[in-house]
């Protein structure tokens, strides 16, 4: 067993000239710590003869108590010594003007939905909110997608502990909510919110999004009317020298459905990480409005129809400023959001 009156002179001595948190925590390790010098005594006291033991624990008890307590009051005047030299390196001049507050701006992200705002309102759409916290049956069966249709996969959903009650994985519930309250009037409406999906975090997809859901009810409505509507939104947005180029694609509550793509404005078309190589950049998808989910909604099929559409301003955002991780947004980075101040 080490001689603990050595044990205790030799740390004690190398304690006084610590002189910086590195150096205490340094020594902390060498003699408190778990594979430190005291604590290894303390271990092999159990090594003694039984007549031994109560002495040598009783001086080791002795010798802990005393490191510990140097440490704590070296530790206290090494913090002293430091608070000491910022005061005197870094002394304030009460004499000198404040410095001014800096003032806040709009995120990106509210910005991008307020150019949407703006570019439909000029076509006739109005702003219709709806709720987050949806049900399964408006979620998902309202908009012709059963219990166990293959659809589902399509999106990774966020159950609440009450059976039937959901965080909404995309807009498109507002669909009903609208044509429930507008029956039996035609009408345009744009559907902003957030959207909640249990999905892995990517330069394109994060679990917490936008999507503005845009709607049009009425007679004779057309998929040409679809794709006029959606090609002005996006010559407007991103500008003439924009390319559009429209897909066919399915979705539940729509039929015939279409996505739509803008070409990316990060390669120019040549390819890049951003749109996976391909030039294009999809942007939203749409169609016409399935005639089950217009029933569904109070709207007679065989007199009414409409388009509808879904975009995502995050995605909108990668496009307009140029932007290559979606992630960004929300990153809490003052130097990328200070520069659309």
């Amino acid at each position: 067993m080490l001689d603990l009156q050595e044990l205790q002179a030799r740390a004690l001595d190398e304690l006084a000239n610590a002189d910086s948190q590195e150096a205490l925590e340094q020594w902390r390790h060498a003699y408190l710590g778990r594979t430190g010098e005291l604590t290894l005594a303390l271990r092999s006291i159990g090594q003694l003869p039984a007549e031994e033991r109560p002495a040598a624990g009783q001086q080791a008890n002795q010798v802990r108590q005393a490191l510990t307590e140097g440490f704590e009051v070296r530790q206290a005047a090494v913090n002293e010594a430091a608070m000491a030299a910022t005061l005197a390196t870094d002394a304030l001049d009460v004499r000198l003007p404040g410095r001014p507050q800096t003032l806040g701006h709009v995120h990106v992200i509210t910005q991008v939905l307020r150019d949407i705002y703006g570019i439909f309102r000029q076509m006739g759409f109005s702003v219709f909110q709806t709720r987050e916290v949806e049900d399964d049956t408006t979620n998902f069966q309202l908009l012709n997608m059963p219990p166990d249709h293959p659809a589902r996969d399509m999106w990774s959903t966020f159950y609440a502990t009450t059976p039937g009650v959901l965080l909404r994985t995309h807009t498109s519930p507002g669909q009903i909510h609208a044509m429930r309250q507008f029956y039996p009037d035609p009408f345009r409406v744009i559907l902003p919110g957030k959207c909640y999906r249990y999905e892995q975090v990517t330069t394109r997809s994060e679990h917490m999004f936008h999507q503005v859901e845009g709607l049009a009810i009425g007679q004779n409505i057309t998929i040409a009317d679809l794709k006029g509507v959606l090609e002005h939104f996006a010559r407007q947005m991103f500008g003439p020298e924009r390319k559009l180029r429209f897909r066919a694609s399915y979705f539940p509550f729509t039929e015939p459905s279409a996505e739509c793509d803008v070409d990316c404005s990060i390669c120019g078309g040549a390819g890049c990480q951003l749109c996976k190589h391909s030039g294009w950049l999809e942007i939203l998808g749409g169609g016409m409005v399935h005639p089950e989910v217009l029933r569904n909604g109070g709207y007679d099929p065989d007199v009414y129809s409409g388009f509808a559409f879904g975009m995502g301003p995050e995605r909108l955002a990668l496009l307009k400023y140029g932007i290559n991780d979606i992630r960004l947004f929300y990153a809490n980075d003052l130097r990328f959001l200070q520069q659309f101040g």
